[in-house]
């Protein structure tokens, strides 16, 4: 992943602990994985059982005195100056490393801790500072990496245009005779070919086996008169890309037409749902209503959409019951399906951003979603 200038991550260290001081908490802790990179721009040369922490403490003016607490023999991989010269304390093997990032802390604070935080860690922390207690970040500070700025919107549009030359190259190729899985493995080379560093998911669902949304491609044979629906994305440059086609091979009959053109209007409902003033389970609603409308409600059996970043898969989640406005660089799918049991399946899925403004290549949209995907929604007819 290409860094960011090292005032990026200083300027999210900085909004994270004013989040933290306004959600009543002592800080955030932040371990290896996605949240390392977002705030310190450093991925461990070895994500092992040893304690890596940026500790984060809460601060009512945004002011941001983070520490990162490191293993001694990893410490040359962080380079302190390259991140916003923050101050690295190290521990050696032998030590109680939890000791250590504990003298850090506040004795009877609440922390955000990163999701993916080993719970080795979490109770070492607890015994060391025995009042002090913890929640994961997604529960805690949901949205604290939910809008994206204009440079991370541009590698998700970069992202979304190289799986949409996937989509243009998959559906020149045979789909008749070949197994799912054979389907699967040319998305996942198409991915790495068209700038993917990290391929996440391919699947390929083919007739009754499109009725599970989440269907691994197995050896199922793909035939003529077949519905398929392809999910696949990863990561390029270090930010996500998720989209979802049904292909049909040869002409589709006219129930399953009827179908596809439910769930492409659900989608477009969805993304116009996007506007000032609506939140999360708006989005969700507009839908849901369409299919629900149509008869099929009972089978769209899953949420609209979820955020996208740094993981393919993160807050905000549009979902009835998720109250949070939309605010401007949010980024999640939508993504309706409808699913029946036995016949096939159908879900169509871009990704959108909320009111972009000042991403090159986009227009400045102050009051709408924008799609960062555009690939055909209608059925596309493969051979």
């Amino acid at each position: 992943m290409t860094p960011f200038a090292p005032a990026v991550y200083a300027d999210r260290r900085r909004r994270a602990a004013a989040q933290a001081a306004a959600a009543g908490l002592a800080g955030v802790l932040v371990t290896p994985g996605p949240d390392l990179r977002y705030f310190l721009g450093y991925t461990p040369a070895a994500d092992t059982e040893r304690l890596t922490l940026l500790a984060i403490p809460a601060s009512d003016d945004g002011g941001s005195d983070a520490v990162a607490v490191v293993p001694k023999l990893e410490a040359h991989d962080l380079e302190v100056g390259a991140v916003g010269g923050i101050e690295a304390v190290t521990w050696s093997d032998g030590e109680d490393e939890h000791e250590v990032a504990g003298r850090l802390l506040r004795p009877d604070g609440r922390y955000a801790i990163s999701d993916a935080a080993w719970a080795l860690h979490v109770l070492g922390l607890q015994r060391a500072l025995p009042a002090s207690s913890y929640a994961a970040v997604t529960n805690a500070l949901p949205m604290l990496r939910a809008a994206k700025s204009p440079e991370e919107v541009a590698r998700l549009a970069a992202a979304g245009a190289g799986a949409d030359a996937v989509f243009a190259e998959i559906v020149t190729r045979r789909f008749a005779g070949r197994a799912e899985r054979e389907v699967s493995d040319d998305l996942d080379a198409l991915l790495r070919s068209h700038g993917h560093e990290q391929v996440d998911f391919t699947l390929v669902c083919a007739g009754e086996n499109g009725a599970d949304p989440h269907h691994e491609a197995g050896d199922r044979v793909i035939r003529e008169g077949d519905m398929v629906v392809m999910d696949f994305g990863g990561l390029a440059d270090g930010y996500g890309s998720d989209t979802t086609r049904t292909v049909h091979v040869g002409a589709p009959t006219a129930r399953e037409q009827e179908v596809h053109d439910v769930v492409r209007a659900a989608q477009q409902a969805g993304v116009d749902a996007v506007r000032p003033g609506a939140t999360c389970q708006d989005v969700d609603r507009a839908s849901r209503t369409v299919i629900a409308d149509a008869g099929f409600g009972e089978f769209f059996v899953h949420r609209t959409g979820h955020g996208i970043g740094l993981t393919t898969h993160e807050p905000p989640y549009m979902v009835e019951g998720e109250s949070t406005p939309i605010e401007a660089g949010m980024c999640f799918s939508v993504e309706p399906g409808i699913y029946l049991p036995g016949e096939f399946g159908v879900r169509i899925e871009d990704i959108v951003v909320a009111f972009p403004a000042g991403v090159p290549g986009l227009a400045d949209t102050p009051d709408a979603g924008v799609r960062l995907n555009t690939s055909p929604h209608e059925v596309v007819v493969v051979e």
